[in-house]
């Protein structure tokens, strides 16, 4: 019993507006209602009055027509009443529909001020700066890059491109494990005696 007492009521959705506009589409379904009736009673008296002309009690039908014309009178007014109601309620429904629209502006506008506390013009410029400028650069390493490498150069970036990407390993040459052979000392002495001859040849033709 007492969570049921304890519980705690939801608030209501329903706005002032919307018991307005409700109450309005009440008053305007009852003067339908009363146009319908009296509607029907006229077309009932005209009836009456055509039959009371025949009887010959012309007073009477006159009578009733005056009420008929009485009536018809209400009904014209009731008329008017259904436009302004229609007119009130749509009236009423289009604020709603422009609150709405606003408030929507509103969190929309916070928003977009808090994007903009967030990051000024001048971070943006600085971004875009900053952009350009790693483009321009790698710009010109493609640049010195293609003047540097021959077409041989640019077909072995390819196929280590390519073996990388599909995760092989290229293949190197061998490095050899075996001794190179020292050269003689005769070898190593020979290019200073021709160096040695040839000076010698000079001074004897400059002699």
């Amino acid at each position: 019993m007492g969570n049921v007492f304890g519980r705690k009521t939801r608030p209501s959705r329903v706005t002032e507006q919307d018991r307005a506009v409700l109450q309005l589409k009440q008053q305007r379904d009852k003067l339908k209602q009363y146009q319908k009736k009296i509607t029907s009673q006229l077309e009932k008296e005209r009836l009456v009055a055509q039959q009371l002309l025949k009887d010959g009690r012309r007073d009477k039908a006159l009578l009733l027509l005056k009420k008929k014309r009485y009536q018809d009178q209400l009904l014209e007014k009731t008329e008017n009443q259904l436009s302004n109601l229609e007119r009130m309620v749509q009236d009423i429904e289009f604020m709603q529909i422009e609150m709405e629209v606003i408030e929507g502006l509103k969190v929309g506008n916070d928003c977009l001020r808090s994007m903009h506390e967030i990051m000024s013009i001048e971070d943006v410029e600085r971004i875009l700066d900053e952009t350009q400028e790693s483009i321009e650069y790698q710009r010109q390493i493609d640049e010195m890059l293609a003047g540097a490498l021959t077409q041989d150069d640019e077909d072995s970036v390819l196929a280590e491109l390519q073996a990388i990407t599909q995760g092989e390993d290229i293949a190197l040459p061998e490095v050899p494990t075996e001794t190179i052979p020292e050269v003689p000392e005769a070898a190593k002495a020979e290019p200073e005696r021709r160096e040695a001859k040839t000076k010698l040849e000079r001074e004897m033709q400059a002699a």
